[in-house]
């Protein structure tokens, strides 16, 4: 009998997306093949966030954990994949 595994799942803050995102790192470790970051309050993605974005999705591709961005609006979505980082996440409403 196979063991359901529990995503783990954190809110990232418009104003703090750095942080969040740097928090979500920190826990991959514990992650057991899928996170879940919800977005909804993410409006804007500036070079920093992008940057932490980047370092995250190369992290969760070293330990192969999926990472989900939960409500993440059209324009935050317009520029992950301007910058060719939408291919590293998975979407979610």
């Amino acid at each position: 009998m196979r063991m359901a595994t529990i995503a783990i799942q954190l809110k990232i803050e418009g104003e703090r997306i750095v942080p969040g995102l740097a928090e979500a790192g920190e826990r991959l470790d514990s992650a057991e093949g899928e996170m879940i970051l919800d977005f909804s309050s993410v409006r804007q993605l500036d070079a920093s966030a992008l940057r932490a974005m980047e370092r995250l999705a190369a992290a969760a591709d070293d330990k192969s954990i999926k990472l989900v961005l939960r409500g993440t609006s059209i324009d935050v979505y317009r520029v992950l994949k301007l910058v060719k980082l939408a291919p590293r996440f998975s979407f979610a409403n």
